[in-house]
């Protein structure tokens, strides 16, 4: 195993999406950058956006809801290097209302959104715990917090998630793990945003969604935290978003 320390982003999407976001802050610090999702395509734009600036970056096709695929995702990124940071990601939200939600489509949303971190969690504290250190992070949303109309199945896997985090972090803190739970309130000034709603985004205004940029600082900053001042949760949200 090489000495490269290694961080494993599962989540990744496009460049201007918050797993490729962080992949790019850890790699800018030295790290290997694994980056894991659906696309194959999408993957490589990210691996190649990291290599030209200068970093080292690995791609692994994995699906999130798949206890078998995280399983391989970890094994190989641990052969990267030691996987010193990991960061949960996955788990998009498919408005509906309560009444037109299958139980297919809340199923789906829980094994991505849940039990997908869940596996996440098991298989990289599993690598970090025998080097008794180790950070462990879990992207929640203001659904994590509060269920609302439309959102029944992304509300219950992200709520879930959060436990997850939770329970991880009793269970591991005192081993040497540093488990967190970062609550994003507000939209993230990314692809998906300006390219699925633009005027939703214009109408936000100046500073009025998370800058990528700056969530994946944050999420730096938790992994740079001195071990007596450990952070489990953390909120970020734009100056003028009311909460």
């Amino acid at each position: 195993m090489s000495d490269q320390k290694t961080v494993v982003v599962l989540g990744v999407g496009e460049v201007k999406g918050l797993g490729a976001a962080v992949a790019m802050r850890f790699a800018r610090a030295g790290y290997t950058a694994v980056v894991a999702g659906r696309t194959q395509s999408q993957l490589d734009k990210v691996v190649g956006a990291i290599q030209k600036a200068g970093g080292e970056a690995d791609a692994v096709v994995t699906d999130a809801s798949s206890e078998d695929s995280i399983v391989t995702l970890v094994a190989a990124a641990e052969k990267t290097g030691p996987i010193e940071v990991a960061v949960y990601n996955a788990g998009g939200n498919s408005p509906q209302t309560s009444l037109a939600t299958t139980g297919k489509h809340f199923e789906t949303s829980w094994k991505v959104g849940a039990f997908g971190g869940f596996v996440f969690g098991r298989e990289t504290i599993k690598a970090m715990l025998p080097r008794s250190q180790g950070t462990l992070l879990f992207t929640g949303a203001s659904a994590s917090l509060r269920g609302r109309p439309g959102f029944v199945s992304f509300a219950a896997a992200k709520a879930a998630l959060r436990a997850v985090s939770q329970a991880f972090a009793r269970e591991f803190g005192p081993k040497g793990i540093h488990v967190a739970h970062v609550v994003i309130d507000g939209a993230i000034s990314g692809h998906r945003i300006h390219s699925l709603v633009p005027d939703f985004a214009k109408a936000k205004g100046e500073d009025g969604l998370l800058n990528l940029e700056a969530i994946a600082e944050n999420y730096w900053q938790l992994h740079q935290q001195h071990k007596t001042t450990w952070s489990q949760e953390i909120d970020l949200r734009p100056f003028k978003e009311s909460f």
